[in-house]
Protein backbone atom coordinates (compact mmCIF):
# COMPACT_ATOMS: atom_id res chain seq x y z
CA UNK A 1 0.00 0.00 0.00
CA UNK A 2 1.29 3.46 -0.84
CA UNK A 3 2.54 5.18 2.30
CA UNK A 4 0.84 8.39 1.19
CA UNK A 5 -2.60 7.25 2.28
CA UNK A 6 -5.57 8.65 4.13
CA UNK A 7 -4.10 7.09 7.28
CA UNK A 8 -0.94 9.12 7.01
CA UNK A 9 -2.22 12.48 5.88
CA UNK A 10 0.48 14.61 7.54
CA UNK A 11 4.22 14.42 8.13
CA UNK A 12 5.49 12.62 11.17
CA UNK A 13 7.35 15.66 12.40
CA UNK A 14 5.99 19.08 13.31
CA UNK A 15 6.02 21.57 10.47
CA UNK A 16 9.00 23.86 10.16
CA UNK A 17 8.10 27.38 11.17
CA UNK A 18 10.32 30.41 10.80
CA UNK A 19 10.44 32.78 13.73
CA UNK A 20 7.82 35.47 13.44
CA UNK A 21 8.81 38.99 14.39
CA UNK A 22 6.52 41.80 15.43
CA UNK A 23 3.24 39.89 15.24
CA UNK A 24 0.35 41.21 17.27
CA UNK A 25 -0.90 37.87 18.62
CA UNK A 26 0.98 37.44 21.85
CA UNK A 27 1.01 33.68 21.96
CA UNK A 28 2.29 33.52 18.37
CA UNK A 29 5.34 35.65 19.13
CA UNK A 30 7.61 32.86 20.36
CA UNK A 31 7.04 29.78 18.22
CA UNK A 32 9.83 27.29 17.57
CA UNK A 33 12.47 28.92 15.40
CA UNK A 34 13.48 25.73 13.59
CA UNK A 35 12.26 22.21 12.97
CA UNK A 36 10.91 20.66 16.14
CA UNK A 37 12.88 17.65 17.36
CA UNK A 38 10.46 15.65 19.46
CA UNK A 39 13.04 14.23 21.84
CA UNK A 40 14.17 17.60 23.13
CA UNK A 41 11.00 19.64 22.79
CA UNK A 42 7.87 19.71 25.01
CA UNK A 43 10.08 20.19 28.07
CA UNK A 44 8.72 23.49 29.39
CA UNK A 45 5.41 25.32 29.58
CA UNK A 46 6.66 27.81 27.01
CA UNK A 47 7.63 25.09 24.53
CA UNK A 48 4.29 23.31 24.87
CA UNK A 49 2.37 26.55 24.40
CA UNK A 50 4.48 27.39 21.36
CA UNK A 51 3.66 24.00 19.85
CA UNK A 52 -0.09 24.45 20.32
CA UNK A 53 0.07 27.92 18.73
CA UNK A 54 0.35 26.17 15.36
CA UNK A 55 -3.11 24.68 15.93
CA UNK A 56 -4.58 28.17 15.70
CA UNK A 57 -3.09 29.02 12.34
CA UNK A 58 -0.86 26.88 10.20
CA UNK A 59 -2.83 23.63 10.43
CA UNK A 60 -5.98 25.47 9.25
CA UNK A 61 -4.26 27.32 6.42
CA UNK A 62 -5.64 25.23 3.54
CA UNK A 63 -9.17 25.44 4.96
CA UNK A 64 -8.92 29.21 5.24
CA UNK A 65 -7.26 29.66 1.85
CA UNK A 66 -10.29 28.56 -0.20
CA UNK A 67 -12.33 25.77 1.41
CA UNK A 68 -14.05 28.11 3.88
CA UNK A 69 -16.05 30.03 1.31
CA UNK A 70 -15.91 27.44 -1.49
CA UNK A 71 -17.89 24.97 0.58
CA UNK A 72 -19.56 27.18 3.15
CA UNK A 73 -20.87 29.90 0.81
CA UNK A 74 -20.65 28.72 -2.80
CA UNK A 75 -22.19 25.37 -1.97
CA UNK A 76 -24.66 26.98 0.44
CA UNK A 77 -25.84 29.55 -2.10
CA UNK A 78 -25.04 32.81 -0.32
CA UNK A 79 -22.29 33.66 -2.81
CA UNK A 80 -21.07 32.40 -6.17
CA UNK A 81 -18.21 32.49 -8.60
CA UNK A 82 -19.26 32.99 -12.20
CA UNK A 83 -16.30 31.37 -13.95
CA UNK A 84 -14.31 29.46 -11.31
CA UNK A 85 -14.98 26.88 -8.60
CA UNK A 86 -18.11 25.89 -10.48
CA UNK A 87 -18.28 22.37 -9.05
CA UNK A 88 -19.58 23.60 -5.73
CA UNK A 89 -21.63 26.43 -7.23
CA UNK A 90 -23.52 24.01 -9.51
CA UNK A 91 -23.56 20.92 -7.26
CA UNK A 92 -21.67 18.78 -9.73
CA UNK A 93 -18.48 18.34 -7.69
CA UNK A 94 -16.69 15.15 -8.70
CA UNK A 95 -14.12 12.89 -7.09
CA UNK A 96 -11.34 14.39 -9.18
CA UNK A 97 -12.31 18.01 -8.49
CA UNK A 98 -9.27 19.89 -7.21
CA UNK A 99 -11.09 21.93 -4.57
CA UNK A 100 -12.80 18.79 -3.29
CA UNK A 101 -9.44 17.08 -2.73
CA UNK A 102 -7.88 20.20 -1.23
CA UNK A 103 -10.75 20.59 1.23
CA UNK A 104 -10.59 16.93 2.30
CA UNK A 105 -6.84 17.21 2.89
CA UNK A 106 -7.25 20.51 4.73
CA UNK A 107 -9.48 19.01 7.40
CA UNK A 108 -7.48 15.82 7.76
CA UNK A 109 -4.37 17.95 8.15
CA UNK A 110 -5.97 19.49 11.26
CA UNK A 111 -6.82 16.01 12.53
CA UNK A 112 -3.30 14.73 11.88
CA UNK A 113 -1.52 17.67 13.45
CA UNK A 114 -3.79 17.55 16.49
CA UNK A 115 -3.06 13.84 16.83
CA UNK A 116 0.64 14.56 16.49
CA UNK A 117 0.59 17.05 19.32
CA UNK A 118 -1.34 14.64 21.58
CA UNK A 119 1.19 11.91 20.81
CA UNK A 120 4.18 14.16 21.45
CA UNK A 121 2.94 15.68 24.69
CA UNK A 122 2.38 12.22 26.16
CA UNK A 123 5.62 10.73 24.87
CA UNK A 124 7.99 13.65 25.34
CA UNK A 125 6.33 15.96 27.86
CA UNK A 126 8.92 16.71 30.51
CA UNK A 127 8.50 16.97 34.28
CA UNK A 128 8.83 20.75 34.11
CA UNK A 129 5.61 21.06 32.13
CA UNK A 130 2.97 22.13 34.63
CA UNK A 131 -0.20 20.10 35.01
CA UNK A 132 -2.24 23.20 34.19
CA UNK A 133 -0.51 23.85 30.86
CA UNK A 134 -0.53 20.19 29.90
CA UNK A 135 -4.24 19.84 30.60
CA UNK A 136 -5.08 23.04 28.73
CA UNK A 137 -2.91 22.15 25.74
CA UNK A 138 -4.39 18.67 25.39
CA UNK A 139 -7.85 20.27 25.51
CA UNK A 140 -6.85 22.67 22.72
CA UNK A 141 -5.79 19.78 20.49
CA UNK A 142 -8.96 17.80 21.20
CA UNK A 143 -11.06 20.89 20.43
CA UNK A 144 -9.36 21.35 17.05
CA UNK A 145 -9.65 17.68 16.14
CA UNK A 146 -13.34 17.60 17.03
CA UNK A 147 -14.04 20.71 14.98
CA UNK A 148 -12.19 19.30 11.97
CA UNK A 149 -14.29 16.14 12.18
CA UNK A 150 -17.42 18.26 12.31
CA UNK A 151 -16.47 19.67 8.90
CA UNK A 152 -15.54 16.25 7.56
CA UNK A 153 -18.73 14.45 8.58
CA UNK A 154 -20.97 17.27 7.35
CA UNK A 155 -19.31 17.41 3.93
CA UNK A 156 -18.52 13.76 3.19
CA UNK A 157 -20.83 11.85 5.54
CA UNK A 158 -19.19 8.70 6.97
CA UNK A 159 -15.45 9.26 7.43
CA UNK A 160 -12.71 7.31 9.24
CA UNK A 161 -11.97 8.42 12.79
CA UNK A 162 -8.22 8.45 13.36
CA UNK A 163 -6.94 9.19 16.87
CA UNK A 164 -3.34 8.04 16.46
CA UNK A 165 -1.55 8.54 13.17
CA UNK A 166 1.47 6.53 14.28
CA UNK A 167 -0.30 3.37 15.41
CA UNK A 168 -2.66 3.41 12.43
CA UNK A 169 -0.25 4.50 9.71
CA UNK A 170 -0.09 1.10 8.00
CA UNK A 171 -3.47 -0.25 9.13
CA UNK A 172 -5.14 -1.15 5.84
CA UNK A 173 -8.32 -2.32 7.59
CA UNK A 174 -9.49 1.14 8.53
CA UNK A 175 -12.86 2.00 7.08
CA UNK A 176 -15.30 4.85 7.40
CA UNK A 177 -17.34 5.32 10.54
CA UNK A 178 -21.07 5.96 10.63
CA UNK A 179 -22.37 9.50 10.84
CA UNK A 180 -24.02 9.09 14.28
CA UNK A 181 -20.87 7.55 15.74
CA UNK A 182 -18.70 10.37 14.35
CA UNK A 183 -21.02 12.87 16.00
CA UNK A 184 -20.85 10.97 19.29
CA UNK A 185 -17.06 11.04 19.10
CA UNK A 186 -16.74 14.75 18.39
CA UNK A 187 -19.31 15.68 21.05
CA UNK A 188 -17.42 13.60 23.61
CA UNK A 189 -14.18 15.29 22.59
CA UNK A 190 -15.67 18.77 22.84
CA UNK A 191 -17.17 18.05 26.26
CA UNK A 192 -13.72 16.97 27.44
CA UNK A 193 -12.25 20.17 26.03
CA UNK A 194 -14.89 22.25 27.79
CA UNK A 195 -14.05 20.57 31.09
CA UNK A 196 -10.31 21.30 30.82
CA UNK A 197 -10.12 24.70 29.13
CA UNK A 198 -9.91 27.77 31.41
CA UNK A 199 -12.75 30.26 31.71
CA UNK A 200 -10.33 33.10 31.02
CA UNK A 201 -7.84 32.84 28.17
CA UNK A 202 -4.22 32.84 29.40
CA UNK A 203 -3.29 34.80 26.26
CA UNK A 204 -5.43 36.80 23.86
CA UNK A 205 -6.95 34.57 21.22
CA UNK A 206 -6.53 31.28 23.08
CA UNK A 207 -9.47 28.95 23.48
CA UNK A 208 -11.56 29.05 26.62
CA UNK A 209 -14.23 26.95 28.24
CA UNK A 210 -16.75 29.25 26.54
CA UNK A 211 -15.29 28.51 23.11
CA UNK A 212 -15.93 24.82 23.71
CA UNK A 213 -19.39 25.30 25.20
CA UNK A 214 -20.33 27.45 22.21
CA UNK A 215 -19.24 24.61 19.93
CA UNK A 216 -21.31 22.21 22.04
CA UNK A 217 -24.36 24.40 21.42
CA UNK A 218 -23.64 24.16 17.68
CA UNK A 219 -22.95 20.42 17.85
CA UNK A 220 -26.10 19.58 19.82
CA UNK A 221 -28.31 21.61 17.49
CA UNK A 222 -26.97 19.52 14.60
CA UNK A 223 -27.10 16.23 16.51
CA UNK A 224 -30.76 16.88 17.26
CA UNK A 225 -31.35 16.20 13.58
CA UNK A 226 -28.78 13.44 13.23
CA UNK A 227 -30.45 11.42 15.98
CA UNK A 228 -34.02 12.48 15.35
CA UNK A 229 -36.68 10.32 13.77
CA UNK A 230 -39.83 10.67 11.75
CA UNK A 231 -38.95 14.19 10.65
CA UNK A 232 -38.62 15.32 14.26
CA UNK A 233 -35.47 16.45 15.99
CA UNK A 234 -34.23 14.85 19.20
CA UNK A 235 -35.69 17.04 21.92
CA UNK A 236 -33.03 16.30 24.52
CA UNK A 237 -30.34 17.53 22.13
CA UNK A 238 -32.37 20.64 21.31
CA UNK A 239 -32.53 21.27 25.06
CA UNK A 240 -28.76 20.80 25.31
CA UNK A 241 -28.15 23.25 22.47
CA UNK A 242 -30.36 25.80 24.20
CA UNK A 243 -28.65 25.17 27.55
CA UNK A 244 -25.11 25.69 26.27
CA UNK A 245 -26.04 28.70 24.14
CA UNK A 246 -27.66 30.35 27.12
CA UNK A 247 -24.68 29.62 29.36
CA UNK A 248 -22.32 31.28 26.91
CA UNK A 249 -24.62 34.27 26.49
CA UNK A 250 -25.04 34.79 30.24
CA UNK A 251 -21.70 33.72 31.68
CA UNK A 252 -18.89 34.16 29.14
CA UNK A 253 -18.58 37.92 29.53
CA UNK A 254 -18.80 38.28 25.76
CA UNK A 255 -20.92 40.99 24.14
CA UNK A 256 -21.98 41.92 20.62
CA UNK A 257 -20.07 44.73 18.98
CA UNK A 258 -22.17 47.86 18.69
CA UNK A 259 -22.36 47.88 14.90
CA UNK A 260 -22.07 45.02 12.43
CA UNK A 261 -19.46 46.76 10.28
CA UNK A 262 -17.04 46.82 13.23
CA UNK A 263 -16.74 43.05 12.97
CA UNK A 264 -14.76 43.33 9.74
CA UNK A 265 -13.00 46.68 9.92
CA UNK A 266 -9.38 45.98 10.70
CA UNK A 267 -8.09 45.71 13.38
CA UNK A 268 -11.01 43.69 14.74
CA UNK A 269 -9.12 40.61 15.95
CA UNK A 270 -10.17 38.91 19.20
CA UNK A 271 -12.90 41.41 19.98
CA UNK A 272 -15.64 41.19 22.60
CA UNK A 273 -17.93 39.16 20.33
CA UNK A 274 -15.39 36.58 19.28
CA UNK A 275 -15.46 33.10 20.79
CA UNK A 276 -12.86 31.53 18.50
CA UNK A 277 -10.81 32.88 15.62
CA UNK A 278 -8.04 31.53 13.47
CA UNK A 279 -5.04 33.64 14.40
CA UNK A 280 -3.16 35.05 11.42
CA UNK A 281 -0.08 37.27 11.39
CA UNK A 282 1.96 39.09 8.79
CA UNK A 283 5.56 37.97 9.23
CA UNK A 284 6.97 39.17 5.96
CA UNK A 285 6.32 38.06 2.37
CA UNK A 286 8.56 35.00 2.59
CA UNK A 287 6.87 33.26 5.53
CA UNK A 288 4.10 30.92 4.38
CA UNK A 289 1.29 29.31 6.32
CA UNK A 290 0.82 31.66 9.25
CA UNK A 291 -0.73 34.52 7.25
CA UNK A 292 -4.23 35.04 5.92
CA UNK A 293 -4.20 34.46 2.15
CA UNK A 294 -7.97 34.53 1.68
CA UNK A 295 -8.47 38.31 1.09
CA UNK A 296 -6.56 38.00 -2.18
CA UNK A 297 -9.14 35.61 -3.60
CA UNK A 298 -12.05 37.81 -2.51
CA UNK A 299 -10.96 41.36 -3.40
CA UNK A 300 -12.40 42.35 -6.76
CA UNK A 301 -9.37 44.27 -8.04
CA UNK A 302 -5.68 44.97 -7.38
CA UNK A 303 -6.84 48.56 -6.95
CA UNK A 304 -7.91 47.58 -3.42
CA UNK A 305 -5.54 44.71 -2.67
CA UNK A 306 -2.13 43.37 -3.56
CA UNK A 307 -3.48 40.89 -6.14
CA UNK A 308 -7.25 41.08 -6.22
CA UNK A 309 -8.41 37.87 -7.89
CA UNK A 310 -12.07 37.98 -6.81
CA UNK A 311 -13.54 39.82 -9.76
CA UNK A 312 -16.03 37.06 -10.58
CA UNK A 313 -17.24 36.45 -7.02
CA UNK A 314 -20.24 38.04 -5.37
CA UNK A 315 -23.62 37.77 -3.71
CA UNK A 316 -26.23 35.54 -5.28
CA UNK A 317 -29.58 36.84 -6.49
CA UNK A 318 -31.17 34.50 -3.94
CA UNK A 319 -29.34 36.07 -1.00
CA UNK A 320 -30.00 39.60 -2.23
CA UNK A 321 -33.72 38.83 -2.17
CA UNK A 322 -33.44 38.04 1.56
CA UNK A 323 -32.76 41.65 2.57
CA UNK A 324 -35.65 43.77 3.84
CA UNK A 325 -36.43 46.64 1.45
CA UNK A 326 -35.21 44.91 -1.72
CA UNK A 327 -38.40 43.58 -3.26
CA UNK A 328 -39.50 41.60 -6.30
CA UNK A 329 -41.25 43.74 -8.90
CA UNK A 330 -44.09 42.65 -11.24
CA UNK A 331 -41.58 42.28 -14.07
CA UNK A 332 -39.40 39.93 -12.00
CA UNK A 333 -36.69 42.45 -11.23
CA UNK A 334 -35.51 43.26 -7.71
CA UNK A 335 -35.61 46.89 -6.67
CA UNK A 336 -35.12 49.03 -3.60
CA UNK A 337 -32.67 49.59 -0.79
CA UNK A 338 -32.21 48.16 2.66
CA UNK A 339 -31.32 49.64 6.03
CA UNK A 340 -29.83 46.26 6.95
CA UNK A 341 -26.17 47.18 7.50
CA UNK A 342 -25.03 43.65 6.81
CA UNK A 343 -25.40 43.99 3.06
CA UNK A 344 -22.96 46.92 2.88
CA UNK A 345 -20.51 45.19 5.24
CA UNK A 346 -20.59 41.89 3.33
CA UNK A 347 -20.91 42.85 -0.33
CA UNK A 348 -20.28 45.96 -2.44
CA UNK A 349 -23.06 47.63 -4.40
CA UNK A 350 -22.35 50.24 -7.09
CA UNK A 351 -21.92 53.56 -5.31
CA UNK A 352 -21.22 52.04 -1.89
CA UNK A 353 -18.60 54.02 0.04
CA UNK A 354 -15.80 52.43 2.09
CA UNK A 355 -13.76 54.99 3.97
CA UNK A 356 -11.39 52.32 5.31
CA UNK A 357 -10.22 51.31 1.81
CA UNK A 358 -8.00 53.56 -0.31
CA UNK A 359 -7.72 52.91 -4.03
CA UNK A 360 -4.18 52.35 -5.27
CA UNK A 361 -4.78 54.11 -8.59
CA UNK A 362 -5.68 57.59 -7.35
CA UNK A 363 -5.33 57.40 -3.52
CA UNK A 364 -9.04 58.18 -3.10
CA UNK A 365 -11.36 56.41 -0.71
CA UNK A 366 -13.28 53.61 -2.37
CA UNK A 367 -16.63 54.17 -3.99
CA UNK A 368 -17.47 50.84 -5.54
CA UNK A 369 -17.72 51.50 -9.30
CA UNK A 370 -20.70 51.06 -11.55
CA UNK A 371 -19.74 49.15 -14.69
CA UNK A 372 -21.09 46.78 -17.30
CA UNK A 373 -24.23 46.76 -19.40
CA UNK A 374 -26.00 43.49 -18.61
CA UNK A 375 -23.94 41.85 -15.84
CA UNK A 376 -21.75 42.92 -12.96
CA UNK A 377 -21.08 41.70 -9.44
CA UNK A 378 -21.87 42.66 -5.88
CA UNK A 379 -18.28 41.92 -4.99
CA UNK A 380 -17.08 40.60 -1.66
CA UNK A 381 -16.35 43.09 1.10
CA UNK A 382 -16.17 40.85 4.17
CA UNK A 383 -12.51 40.05 5.08
CA UNK A 384 -11.28 42.56 2.48
CA UNK A 385 -9.57 45.01 4.82
CA UNK A 386 -7.73 47.50 2.64
CA UNK A 387 -5.38 48.27 -0.20
CA UNK A 388 -1.58 48.32 -0.25
CA UNK A 389 -1.92 52.03 0.57
CA UNK A 390 -3.83 51.23 3.76
CA UNK A 391 -1.79 48.17 4.76
CA UNK A 392 1.73 49.17 3.81
CA UNK A 393 4.17 47.40 6.07
CA UNK A 394 1.75 44.84 7.49
CA UNK A 395 0.66 42.98 4.36
CA UNK A 396 1.77 41.84 0.92
CA UNK A 397 0.34 39.66 -1.83
CA UNK A 398 -1.47 36.70 -0.22
CA UNK A 399 -0.08 37.79 3.16
CA UNK A 400 -2.65 39.55 5.32
CA UNK A 401 -2.82 39.88 9.11
CA UNK A 402 -6.57 39.71 9.81
CA UNK A 403 -8.13 36.80 11.67
CA UNK A 404 -10.92 34.50 10.48
CA UNK A 405 -13.99 34.02 12.68
CA UNK A 406 -14.84 30.45 13.57
CA UNK A 407 -17.48 31.26 16.21
CA UNK A 408 -19.18 34.51 17.21
CA UNK A 409 -21.56 35.30 20.05
CA UNK A 410 -24.28 36.20 17.54
CA UNK A 411 -24.56 32.52 16.69
CA UNK A 412 -25.42 31.69 20.30
CA UNK A 413 -28.45 34.00 20.21
CA UNK A 414 -29.70 32.40 17.01
CA UNK A 415 -29.00 28.83 18.18
CA UNK A 416 -31.05 29.51 21.31
CA UNK A 417 -33.88 30.82 19.15
CA UNK A 418 -33.79 27.85 16.77
CA UNK A 419 -33.63 25.34 19.62
CA UNK A 420 -36.67 27.03 21.16
CA UNK A 421 -38.58 26.72 17.88
CA UNK A 422 -37.43 23.10 17.94
CA UNK A 423 -39.92 20.77 16.32
CA UNK A 424 -42.49 23.46 15.80
CA UNK A 425 -42.64 25.96 12.98
CA UNK A 426 -42.49 29.11 15.10
CA UNK A 427 -42.18 30.59 18.59
CA UNK A 428 -43.55 33.42 20.69
CA UNK A 429 -41.19 32.70 23.58
CA UNK A 430 -40.13 36.06 25.02
CA UNK A 431 -36.49 35.12 25.63
CA UNK A 432 -36.10 33.61 22.17
CA UNK A 433 -37.60 36.73 20.55
CA UNK A 434 -35.33 38.94 22.66
CA UNK A 435 -32.25 36.93 21.69
CA UNK A 436 -33.25 37.02 18.03
CA UNK A 437 -33.62 40.79 18.26
CA UNK A 438 -30.13 41.21 19.73
CA UNK A 439 -28.80 40.15 16.35
CA UNK A 440 -31.59 41.59 14.22
CA UNK A 441 -31.51 45.12 15.62
CA UNK A 442 -27.72 45.29 15.67
CA UNK A 443 -27.94 45.26 11.87
CA UNK A 444 -29.99 48.48 11.96
CA UNK A 445 -33.41 46.86 11.56
CA UNK A 446 -36.34 47.53 13.93
CA UNK A 447 -37.06 44.82 16.51
CA UNK A 448 -39.32 41.97 15.54
CA UNK A 449 -42.52 42.21 17.55
CA UNK A 450 -44.94 39.31 17.64
CA UNK A 451 -48.24 40.75 16.50
CA UNK A 452 -46.82 44.29 16.41
CA UNK A 453 -46.20 46.66 13.55
CA UNK A 454 -42.81 45.09 12.88
CA UNK A 455 -44.04 41.53 13.05
CA UNK A 456 -46.80 39.52 11.46
CA UNK A 457 -47.15 36.81 14.06
CA UNK A 458 -44.90 34.23 15.72
CA UNK A 459 -41.23 34.12 14.70
CA UNK A 460 -40.92 31.29 12.20
CA UNK A 461 -38.15 28.86 11.41
CA UNK A 462 -37.89 30.33 7.91
CA UNK A 463 -37.32 33.80 9.40
CA UNK A 464 -34.62 32.35 11.62
CA UNK A 465 -32.89 30.72 8.64
CA UNK A 466 -33.02 33.96 6.66
CA UNK A 467 -31.47 35.81 9.58
CA UNK A 468 -28.62 33.32 9.74
CA UNK A 469 -27.97 33.51 6.00
CA UNK A 470 -27.63 37.30 6.19
CA UNK A 471 -25.71 37.42 9.46
CA UNK A 472 -23.07 34.87 8.45
CA UNK A 473 -22.82 35.32 4.68
CA UNK A 474 -19.19 34.93 3.56
CA UNK A 475 -18.24 33.34 6.87
CA UNK A 476 -18.48 29.80 5.54
CA UNK A 477 -21.76 29.00 7.34
CA UNK A 478 -24.75 28.68 5.01
CA UNK A 479 -23.85 25.23 3.66
CA UNK A 480 -23.52 23.81 7.16
CA UNK A 481 -26.87 25.35 8.14
CA UNK A 482 -28.42 23.47 5.24
CA UNK A 483 -26.65 20.23 6.16
CA UNK A 484 -27.98 20.62 9.71
CA UNK A 485 -31.48 20.99 8.23
CA UNK A 486 -30.92 18.08 5.86
CA UNK A 487 -30.26 15.69 8.75
CA UNK A 488 -33.90 15.91 9.86
CA UNK A 489 -35.76 17.46 6.91
CA UNK A 490 -33.97 16.72 3.63
CA UNK A 491 -36.96 17.73 1.52
CA UNK A 492 -36.87 21.25 2.96
CA UNK A 493 -33.10 21.49 2.45
CA UNK A 494 -33.48 20.45 -1.21
CA UNK A 495 -36.35 22.90 -1.67
CA UNK A 496 -34.20 25.80 -0.43
CA UNK A 497 -31.22 24.81 -2.56
CA UNK A 498 -33.20 24.12 -5.71
CA UNK A 499 -35.01 27.46 -5.64
CA UNK A 500 -31.82 29.49 -5.21
CA UNK A 501 -30.92 31.66 -8.19
CA UNK A 502 -27.14 31.50 -8.56
CA UNK A 503 -26.88 33.23 -11.93
CA UNK A 504 -25.54 36.49 -13.28
CA UNK A 505 -27.45 39.74 -12.89
CA UNK A 506 -27.00 43.45 -13.44
CA UNK A 507 -27.03 45.89 -10.51
CA UNK A 508 -27.95 49.43 -11.57
CA UNK A 509 -28.00 52.39 -9.15
CA UNK A 510 -30.52 55.17 -9.67
CA UNK A 511 -27.66 57.67 -9.65
CA UNK A 512 -23.92 57.91 -9.07
CA UNK A 513 -22.60 58.82 -6.63
CA UNK A 514 -24.87 58.53 -3.57
CA UNK A 515 -27.51 56.19 -4.99
CA UNK A 516 -30.79 55.93 -3.12
CA UNK A 517 -31.86 52.59 -4.57
CA UNK A 518 -30.83 49.89 -7.01
CA UNK A 519 -32.55 47.86 -9.70
CA UNK A 520 -31.39 44.28 -10.26
CA UNK A 521 -32.04 42.53 -13.57
CA UNK A 522 -31.22 38.92 -14.39
CA UNK A 523 -28.75 38.48 -17.27
CA UNK A 524 -30.87 37.02 -20.07
CA UNK A 525 -28.19 34.93 -21.77
CA UNK A 526 -26.89 33.23 -18.62
CA UNK A 527 -28.57 29.84 -18.24
CA UNK A 528 -26.85 28.16 -15.28
CA UNK A 529 -29.09 29.71 -12.66
CA UNK A 530 -30.27 26.81 -10.48
CA UNK A 531 -29.03 23.48 -9.18
CA UNK A 532 -30.64 20.09 -8.74
CA UNK A 533 -29.66 19.07 -5.23
CA UNK A 534 -30.75 15.56 -4.36
CA UNK A 535 -29.77 12.52 -2.35
CA UNK A 536 -27.21 11.55 -4.97
CA UNK A 537 -25.18 14.75 -4.94
CA UNK A 538 -25.86 16.38 -1.57
CA UNK A 539 -22.69 15.00 0.01
CA UNK A 540 -19.29 15.56 -1.51
CA UNK A 541 -17.67 12.47 -3.05
CA UNK A 542 -14.52 11.19 -1.40
CA UNK A 543 -11.63 12.33 -3.61
CA UNK A 544 -10.54 9.75 -6.17
CA UNK A 545 -6.92 9.95 -5.06
CA UNK A 546 -7.90 8.90 -1.54
CA UNK A 547 -10.07 6.04 -2.75
CA UNK A 548 -7.24 4.76 -4.93
CA UNK A 549 -4.80 4.80 -2.04
CA UNK A 550 -7.21 3.56 0.64
CA UNK A 551 -9.79 1.33 -1.08
CA UNK A 552 -11.36 0.33 2.25
CA UNK A 553 -13.00 3.76 2.22
CA UNK A 554 -15.42 2.24 -0.30
CA UNK A 555 -16.68 -0.31 2.23
CA UNK A 556 -19.88 0.28 4.23
CA UNK A 557 -19.25 2.39 7.34
CA UNK A 558 -19.18 0.88 10.81
CA UNK A 559 -19.87 2.36 14.22
CA UNK A 560 -16.93 3.86 16.05
CA UNK A 561 -16.44 2.46 19.53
Amino acid sequence: MNKKTIIQLVPALMLVLAAMQGCKKEFLERPPASAVVDANFYKTDEQVSAATSLLYSQVWFDYNDKAMYNLGDFRGGTAFSAWNDRGNVLFNTTGDNGENGASWRAFFNVVGQSNLFLYNIEKYGGPNVSATVKKRSIAEARFMRALAYRFLVMNWGPVPIIENNFDQIYDTSITRNTVPSVWRFITREMRAAAADLPEVAPQEGRLTKWSAEAMLARFYLTRAGVEGSGGQRNQSFLDSAKYFADRVIRSSGKSLLKTYAQLFRYPYDNNSESLFELQWVFSGPNVWGTQNSMPEYLAYSPDISFGGWGGDKGATWWLLDQYDGIDVQPDGKLKGRTIDQRLHATFMLPGAYYEEITRVSDKKKLIFPFSGTDQNFLSIKKYVIGSPVDLAGIASQQHYPNNTYMMRLAEMYLIYTEATIGNGNSTTDATAIDYFNKVHTRSGLPPYEVGGTNGTGPLTLDMLFSERFKEFAMEGMSWYDLVTLHYWNPAKAYAILNTQDRGLFFAQPDKMPDPTQWTFTKTSWFSERTVNANDGNFRLPIPDAELNQAPNLKKPPVDYP
